[in-house]
């Protein structure tokens, strides 16, 4: 379970994202308190093709050339697919890998695979002028759809929220949506900054356990120093208490937690069956902060651990989560 777990946390990874380098008072909720997800716009625009050949150099340091803006994209990761839908190059994907799940139209879509199995030959079958990989494909699979004739672009995850706009700026290059991107941008620097300014004035932050896999209860996964989830606890005005950690994904003992006692308990594995009465059910947690002021959250690990657009809304959403206050 933690296996299959921690790969979906990975995929975006990275971050758990997922992790950049590689990998909420009556408690707010995922769902009509959910803040409104960034721009994704409907597949119908298709990229104006132009006669100017496209050259960038991708994060292996390949020299990447497309005569025209890429028509028929298949995205090898959630993060790619999340990106290209947000900057309305939504109509040009005809394949995305088995996790892409974000937005609901791209369900619809063939999927070629995941995570270390990808079927070529479908992907090849799909007559993509692009293929988007990303931090969680290896170089040798890069290297396996070039030996079929097939154009791809790899791109890292960003370490940040600022390097992730130039990831989407990429992506607007590759299919000729600079224009989308550029206000997509605008607006997402714009809720960012109305973030910044809100968590700027606060004079505590309140600590943190972002909970990734409970499988076994009395040693959860966390995450630690380098990941989206970290990164974003302490821009919304929170203390992650596994902050310290070496260990990207590590896992705290019971004796551990109680002693930090976090004032907040996010479930980042809620989709899995993680929920309060779950937490406050386990042997010793009973006597937590966040567990007795039911501050015990199920979130959408999807806004934390995917390097897209939507980091954006899981930084709104802990910081109004930890910072209600600021938010009335």
């Amino acid at each position: 379970m933690y296996r299959k777990i921690l790969a979906l946390t990975l995929l975006t990874v990275l971050l758990f994202g997922c992790a950049p380098a590689v990998t909420p008072q009556a408690a707010p909720t995922i769902g009509p308190t959910q803040p409104a997800p960034v721009q994704t716009e409907a597949p119908t625009a298709i990229a104006t093709t132009t006669s100017s050949a496209i050259t960038l150099t991708d994060d292996l340091g390949r020299t990447v050339t497309l005569n025209h803006p890429a028509q028929r994209i298949v995205s090898m990761a959630p993060s790619n697919t999340e990106i290209l839908f947000a900057i309305g190059a939504g109509s040009q994907v005809v394949g995305r890998d088995d996790f892409s799940d974000y937005p609901d139209s791209v369900k619809a879509l063939p999927s070629v695979g995941g995570t270390e199995k990808y079927n070529n030959e479908q992907i090849v079958a799909l007559h993509p002028d692009l293929v988007l990989a990303a931090e969680i494909n290896t170089a040798d699979q890069v290297k396996a759809l070039e030996s079929l004739g097939l154009t791809v672009y790899y791109m890292k995850n960003p370490s940040t929220l600022e390097e992730m706009y130039g990831n989407l700026e990429t992506v607007a290059k590759l299919t000729g949506h600079e224009t989308d991107a550029a206000t997509l941008i605008a607006s997402l620097k714009t809720r960012v900054a109305a973030v910044d300014n809100k968590i700027a004035t606060v004079t505590s932050r309140p600590s943190v356990f972002y909970e990734i896999d409970a499988t076994d209860p009395a040693k959860p996964y966390t995450a630690g120093l380098g990941t989206f989830i970290d990164l974003l606890i302490r821009r919304a005005g929170g203390t992650n208490i596994a902050g310290t950690s070496k260990d990207q994904y590590p896992q705290l003992s019971l004796e551990q937690v109680v002693a930090l006692n976090p004032s907040f308990i996010l479930l980042g594995d809620a989709v899995y069956g993680a929920t309060p009465d779950v937490v406050k059910a386990r042997p010793g947690w009973g006597s937590l902060s966040a567990v007795k002021s039911g501050n015990v959250i199920p979130v959408d690990d999807n806004l934390f651990s995917r390097p897209g657009p939507r980091l954006v809304d899981g930084l709104e959403l802990l910081a109004k989560i930890l910072h209600p206050e600021l938010f009335k």
